[in-house]
C-alpha cells in the first residue's frame, strides 16, 4: 500500500511544482494560491517568486522523503493561514453572494487538506516543537478536502448550464452527466466526512477526478482557442492534485476500531 501512497503523493507534489512553474511563466500568482488583494502581496512579483520557490522546495521534500511529514504539515498550516487572512476577506468583499467566486478559496482548502493528508500518510517516529501543534490539525485534512468536493457538487446544480459546457462534445446527454457528477461529488464528500465506506468512496472519487483530468482538463488545456488558457492548465494541475488526495485518503484511512487496536 505504501508504494501506491508514494504515487499519490507524487501526484500532489507534481501538481504543486507545476502551479509554481506556471506562476513564473505567467509572472503572477495563480488565483488558487493568492487573490489580487491585499495588493502588496497579491500583486507583488517578489512575493510570487518566494511562494513559487517554496512550493518547489516543499514538493521536492515530499518526493524525496526528507522531513516530508514536517514540511507537509507546515505547508498545510501556511495554506490555512492564506485562506483565513487573504481568500476569505477578499471573497467577503467581492463575492459575498456568488458561490462560484469562492472556488479558488475552496480549491486551496482542498490543497490544504491534501497537505495534511500527505503528512498523515508518511510514517514518523515522533514529533516535537511546532510540528507537535500542526500534527493536531492533521485529522481535519479529509474534512477540508471533502468540504470542497461537496461545494463543487452543489455548484453542479446551481450552475448546470455552465458546467455542461465543460463536458466534451463527443459525450451525449450533457445535463445528465452534470447531475451525475454533482451527486457523485456530494456523496463522496459526505461519505468521507461521516466515515462511511471511506475507502470505496475515496477510491471512486479519485478515479472520477483522474478521468476528468484525462477527458476534460487536458483537452481543454491543449485547446488554444480558449481565452483563459493559463487557467485551464491550472485546472489540469488541480485535478491531478485532487485525484492524488482522494486516492491517498483511501490508502491511509483506518477505521476507528482498527486504529485503536494497533
Amino acid at each position: 500500500m505504501e508504494s501506491y501512497n508514494r504515487l499519490w503523493r507524487l501526484f500532489f507534489a507534481i501538481a504543486l511544482v507545476s502551479i509554481a512553474v506556471q506562476q513564473f511563466i505567467c509572472s503572477g500568482f495563480r488565483p488558487v494560491i493568492m487573490p489580487p488583494e491585499p495588493a502588496f502581496i497579491g500583486q507583488s512579483t517578489f512575493c510570487m517568486c518566494v511562494s513559487g520557490i517554496l512550493l518547489i522546495l516543499v514538493s521536492a521534500a515530499i518526493i524525496s522523503g526528507i522531513n516530508s511529514h514536517i514540511v507537509a504539515d507546515y505547508l498545510g498550516a501556511f495554506m490555512l493561514l492564506m485562506i483565513i487572512l487573504s481568500h476569505v476577506p477578499y471573497n467577503i468583499k467581492i463575492n459575498q453572494l456568488f458561490l462560484a467566486g469562492w472556488n479558488d478559496a475552496f480549491k486551496l482548502l482542498a490543497l490544504c487538506g491534501g497537505a495534511f493528508i500527505v503528512a498523515t500518510s508518511i510514517p514518523s517516529d515522533k514529533v516535537s516543537g511546532i510540528d507537535a501543534v500542526t500534527e493536531k490539525i492533521r485529522p481535519a485534512g479529509p474534512y477540508f478536502f471533502a468540504t470542497t468536493m461537496i461545494v463543487f457538487g452543489i455548484e453542479h446544480f446551481i450552475y448546470p448550464k455552465f458546467v455542461a459546457l465543460l463536458v466534451p462534445s463527443w459525450i451525449p446527454f450533457h445535463l445528465f452527466w452534470v447531475c451525475f457528477a454533482g451527486i457523485a461529488l456530494i456523496a463522496a464528500g459526505v461519505a468521507i466526512m461521516l466515515k462511511f465506506k471511506v475507502k470505496l468512496a475515496a477510491s471512486l472519487l479519485g478515479l472520477m477526478l483522474f478521468l476528468w483530468l484525462i477527458m476534460v482538463h487536458i483537452p481543454r488545456g491543449l485547446d488554444t482557442s480558449i481565452v483563459d488558457h493559463a487557467n485551464e492548465w491550472t485546472s489540469v494541475f488541480e485535478a491531478l492534485a485532487f485525484s492524488g488526495i482522494a486516492f491517498l485518503i483511501a490508502g491511509t484511512y483506518k477505521p476507528a476500531q482498527t486504529a485503536a487496536s494497533q
